[in-house]
């Protein structure tokens, strides 16, 4: 036995928690790691909750089963049974370990890079809070040394409960007469799509399907994707297109056109088809849900699905549907809510399928298009990017500096967006200017990576900013 504090595990591995989940390198999460924190997570989630199995899923990037594999074997060390669900999208299996009032275990990376990875934690209640994390960083935990065996049969039922509850609550046959398209790539939830979709009628026309991982990020379409989206619309004559980051807990959703649609304007639209009235968002999502007026209160808070969580119960009232959303499109249900006879169950986790199905509904119901489902809310467009390869350190030393003085800022930008009037460092430097502009850097919770968000009067304005900002950071010298 090799008794170690997951403190110093840190400090040697450099596998961190970020804004979801504990990630890192590849190389960097070897098995002790991985075992180490899954172990330090069940001594954690065990103080408050009793049980005797618990859930693992993966993504399908190439390090996951080897990282399972890690996480199965804390698991039966700590004397519990490995409920194995396989190779399934995030939400689904957090909805299984909420019907079962079990832990759960996710390996993933999400969207980031396929060279490294990640390992996401749910208690029997929903996800970990940053107070979790910060009771698993103080864990000290024994290491067994054994080999890692290798990981048990796959339980399907976490994957099958998934897919039944949208199929029990949205209308039979709502998509007949829809032909969507169905960006497959690497996603861990292309098939279960593709199985939802026909079931509700759809024609479903299956594209770019790899088993090479495929890094989407679904806040910064690749040029790519958006060349592709184009071409892909007008060559398969399309309602729409869908996809997933490579866990299916933010959705990418285009219009008739192949013109993506921006992950906060999704959640805008689900919410008010869905009837949601309170909601939570992070601080970098776009003004026009305000603008909006369909909602009776918008809480906004720092990036990542945990401060979105911990803002839905402050906003937690009787029978009053609750939900948060981010700017990724991820989008989460805080509370249960009704169809007539029709309930869906409260799932307070980013997912990609609820939002891709509301947003096909809603245009449906209203017989437009998607992109017609735009033409009533508030014409505020943004745009985000990122400089990748870019160290926090750097990311952090140039917003501090930037924070006390603006004029270092200022002389990266067009000069015709006027004084910045307001400025609010919640998370990152999100500054205000004159003409309403509005320009918000951070340093991503996930990676090396300078995020850059852009808000303007139009879609064109704000992703010429975008690219200017981040191109003239790129080459700054301080």
């Amino acid at each position: 036995m090799i008794r170690i504090a997951i403190s110093e595990v840190m400090r040697q591995s450099g596998v961190v928690f970020g804004t979801s989940g504990a990630r890192g390198r590849v190389e960097q999460m070897n098995d002790d790691v991985c075992q180490a924190y899954a172990s330090a997570f069940l001594e954690v989630v065990g103080r408050s909750f009793r049980f005797d199995r618990v859930a693992l899923g993966m993504d399908l990037r190439p390090s996951s089963p080897g990282i399972a594999a890690a996480c199965a074997q804390a698991i039966r060390a700590a004397g519990l049974q490995v409920d194995f669900c396989g190779a399934l999208p995030t939400p689904a299996l957090a909805y299984y370990a909420q019907l079962n009032r079990i832990p759960a275990i996710m390996v993933t990376g999400s969207h980031i890079p396929f060279d490294r990875n990640g390992i996401k934690f749910y208690r029997p209640d929903g996800e970990i809070s940053k107070a979790d994390e910060a009771a698993i960083g103080a864990a000290t935990v024994e290491l067994t040394g054994e080999d890692t065996a290798s990981l048990p049969p796959v339980n399907a039922l976490a994957l099958q409960s998934y897919e039944q509850r949208y199929l029990e609550f949205f209308p039979h046959n709502m998509l007949s007469g829809f032909r969507i398209g169905l960006y497959e790539h690497s996603s861990v939830a292309r098939d279960s799509l593709s199985r939802i979709l026909k079931t509700f009628g759809a024609e479903v026309e299956s594209i770019g399907r790899t088993d090479v991982f495929v890094p989407i990020d679904t806040e910064a379409v690749s040029e790519e994707d958006i060349r592709r989206g184009r071409a892909w619309a007008e060559a398969y004559g399309l309602d729409a297109i869908i996809s997933t980051d490579g866990d299916g807990d933010r959705p990418l959703i285009s219009d008739e056109n192949g013109a993506w649609l921006r992950g906060d304007i999704v959640g805008l639209i689900t919410a008010r088809h869905l009837g949601i009235k309170l909601i939570a968002l992070p601080v970098s999502c776009n003004t026009a849900i305000e603008k909006s007026g369909y909602f009776d209160r918008v809480i906004r808070t720092r990036i990542g699905s945990p401060y979105v969580i911990e803002a839905m119960h402050q906003l937690k009232q009787d029978k009053t549907p609750i939900a948060g959303f981010e700017a990724n499109g991820g989008f989460l249900l805080g509370g249960d809510v009704s169809r007539g006879e029709k309930v869906l169950e409260a799932l307070p986790t980013r997912d990609a399928i609820l939002p891709i199905l509301s947003v096909l509904a809603a245009a449906r119901e209203a017989g437009t298009s998607v992109s017609g489902l735009l033409r009533d809310l508030p014409e505020r467009y943004t745009a985000s990017d990122r400089l990748q390869n870019f160290p926090a350190e750097n990311s952090r030393a140039l917003l501090d500096e930037w924070s006390l003085d603006f004029d270092g800022f200022l002389k990266l930008v067009d000069g015709n967006h006027g004084k910045i009037i307001q400025h609010d460092t919640t998370d990152g430097l999100r500054m205000i200017f004159t003409d309403q502009t509005i320009i918000h850097l951070r340093p991503s919770g996930n990676a090396p990576e300078l995020r850059c968000y852009v808000e303007a009067d139009s879609p064109e304005g704000a992703s010429h900013i975008t690219k200017s900002v981040l191109s003239k950071i790129r080459t700054f010298r301080r």
